[in-house]
């Protein structure tokens, strides 16, 4: 309300005027509820949990994603996970983003998980689709924080944390490339600013994305018409929260992005043919 009247975000302020904010009623018990939904769980024991995240799945409750979350979908499936700070969740992925997270059980592996992502000894390696030829394996190095204009994003940005992220080549299409990257920390968007920064956006990024180079018809077409921004948490290494033994995890690229895969291979083929 501005001066008693409601008005709109477009409207200009002189100074001097009266601004009442109403705050979103959002509680807690609304969307921290238990929701049946289906999750593909890769492991489970007393301490810990291992999820293959689908695409599309948000992590967390949120700005217009209040439920129908992942935490929602384990308080289900786990309820004593409400006794656990964020239901055991240590780290996310984008809602966009598939692949392997772990959570944990109780708030002694959460602290634990916690403490090896703090120390960087949890092992996360990712695929990530990008457009342009990358032709040898690399490092980016750069801190990330919140963009100076666009708040809601990230960019590699000097006042921001420290954020690693190392990559090599498993394969050259036309136009683009398919890299295994490994996260030394854990920023938000960190992969995807990271390649952005250094000129390879992910293919399929609404965010940080930028148009294919010189590519031919089908393939330029096939990278932009994929609906995600295509980056996959393949692999996932820790020790476990009790035993301390060291155990890893693998997921295959989901059908979406294997299709995209099969399809840039053909297609490449072709072209190098003609």
């Amino acid at each position: 309300m501005l001066d008693g009247q409601v008005t709109t975000i477009k409207q200009k302020v002189w100074g001097n005027e009266h601004v009442q904010v109403s705050p979103q009623n959002i509680l807690a018990e609304s969307t921290h509820a238990a929701e049946d939904i289906d999750l593909n769980i890769i492991h489970e024991d007393e301490a810990i949990i291992v999820i293959n995240k689908p695409a599309g799945l948000v992590t967390h409750p949120g700005n217009g994603n209040w439920r129908g979350t992942l935490l929602n979908a384990l308080l289900h499936h786990a309820p004593q996970l409400e006794s656990v700070p964020r239901a055991g969740i240590v780290h996310r992925l984008d809602k966009n983003t598939s692949g392997l997270l772990v959570v944990a059980k109780t708030l002694e592996a959460q602290t634990n998980l916690v403490r090896q992502l703090q120390q960087h000894t949890v092992k996360r390696d990712y695929l990530a689709l990008v457009l342009g030829e990358v032709t040898k394996a690399g490092s980016v190095d750069a801190p990330i924080g919140r963009h100076p204009i666009h708040r809601t994003k990230m960019a590699v940005t000097t006042h921001g944390k420290s954020a690693r992220t190392h990559y090599q080549v498993i394969e050259n299409f036309t136009g683009c490339t398919l890299l295994q990257c490994s996260l030394e920390t854990g920023r938000t968007h960190q992969i995807r600013v990271h390649l952005s920064s250094i000129g390879h956006s992910l293919a399929g990024d609404p965010v940080y994305g930028g148009k294919p180079g010189k590519t031919g018809q089908i393939i330029g077409q096939l990278l932009i018409s994929f609906p995600r921004q295509a980056l996959h948490a393949q692999k996932l290494a820790l020790a476990h929260p009790q035993t301390e033994q060291i155990l890893e995890w693998e997921a295959d690229a989901p059908e979406d992005l294997n299709n995209l895969l099969q399809l840039l291979q053909q297609h490449s083929r072709s072209e190098i043919t003609e």
